[in-house]
């Protein structure tokens, strides 16, 4: 076997010019996902001209696209002039069991090319910048002006959870405990996982009613969890009428300051002393994945004035709303579970 030795760092001023282009490349794997390139392309590598039939497009423009990608790593382009798949072309395949199709859509919305630019202001003032273009609420202006994007905001939430769900509910052991609250739980995947795990466990899931009345259809009326559950349609910032043994909170707590607070001081009123709260989250300071965290740690400046956390910093949340803390531990490699109980 031969090996080949990766290309070297691109010099400094190169690699600031890669830098400022950033935005072509996202716009080209957004391109791709939007064409469904990668669901045209099989285990068969391709020419550009036989997908450019499948897809629909010129097949001089489509190759420059798949050009462009193949340098980043996503599709591969052979001597012979075809493309094949690489490990990440692949996860924007919608049928693929690990799919990043509509998280790579929701990070290139419409919304974002028009809020990036303002980044500036957003540091200067240290809100979010949403509102001035928009004249709305950032929620507000997904579910009630750009359906479409809302959709692909709540597929992205959905493969997110879906992917996670296995890993929390093989963290968590609720042996000891009769009932699981997930708060803001979106189609309740994890809600669905630890009630799987756990026979004797009732839960409830609680999330907006535009996001409940998906719910998972293990947890709907007639599915095969729905006699063990609870689907309640509400906010958490503004009441939690749910009392539980454990509230699981998860990649909820990066809005504003004022509704993460809310959030926790309804967790707090609902639940009885010597409940579990377990908050999990991505965290800027403790992972492996510090460009994509500290990106979407901006991008939520921009769009709810939010934050993703430090570990330092969600402690100091989770202290303030009076919850006592104990272990902190990795769901895996790009969350952490923060195990608190209410005070006695």
């Amino acid at each position: 076997m031969t090996t080949v030795d990766p290309a070297p760092a691109p010099a400094p001023p190169m690699r600031l010019r890669e830098l400022v282009f950033g935005a072509a490349c996202a716009a080209a794997v957004r391109a791709a996902a939007r064409l469904g390139v990668a669901d045209a392309l099989g285990d068969t590598p391709m020419t550009a001209e036989d997908l450019a039939a499948v897809v629909k497009t010129q097949p001089r423009t489509l190759r420059r696209l798949l050009r462009a990608l193949s340098c980043q790593g996503v599709f591969t382009e052979h001597a012979d002039g075809t493309f094949a798949h690489t490990e990440m072309s692949r996860l924007l395949r919608e049928d693929d069991p690990h799919s990043l199709r509509y998280i790579a859509l929701w990070c290139t919305e419409p919304w974002t090319w028009d809020v990036w630019p303002k980044l500036d202001e957003a540091v200067r003032s240290g809100r979010n910048v949403f509102e001035d273009v928009y004249d709305r609420e950032f929620f507000t202006y997904l579910n009630e002006d750009a359906p479409e994007s809302a959709y692909v905001f709540n597929r992205a939430m959905t493969t997110s959870s879906r992917q996670s769900a296995q890993d929390v509910a093989d963290l968590l052991d609720l042996g000891d405990v009769s009932s699981v609250a997930d708060i803001g739980g979106g189609q309740g995947h994890v809600l669905a996982s630890l009630l799987e795990k756990h026979p004797s466990l009732s839960g409830a899931l609680l999330d907006l009613p535009g996001v409940v009345e998906n719910a998972d259809p293990r947890l709907r009326a007639g599915g095969a969890l729905s006699s063990r559950v609870r689907v309640v349609a509400g906010d958490c910032r503004e009441d939690i009428p749910i009392q539980a043994d454990v509230y699981i909170i998860k990649n909820i707590l990066e809005w504003d300051d004022d509704s993460t607070r809310r959030a926790l001081a309804n967790v707090r009123r609902a639940a009885r002393p010597g409940a579990r709260v377990v908050v999990i989250e991505n965290l800027v300071d403790d992972t492996p994945s510090m460009r994509f965290t500290t990106a979407m740690d901006l991008l939520l400046l921009l769009n709810v004035g939010g934050a993703k956390h430090t570990r330092q910093s969600m402690v100091d949340r989770l202290t303030d709303a009076g919850l006592v803390i104990g272990e902190i531990r990795p769901v895996n490699a790009y969350l952490h579970a923060f195990e608190c109980t209410v005070p006695v």
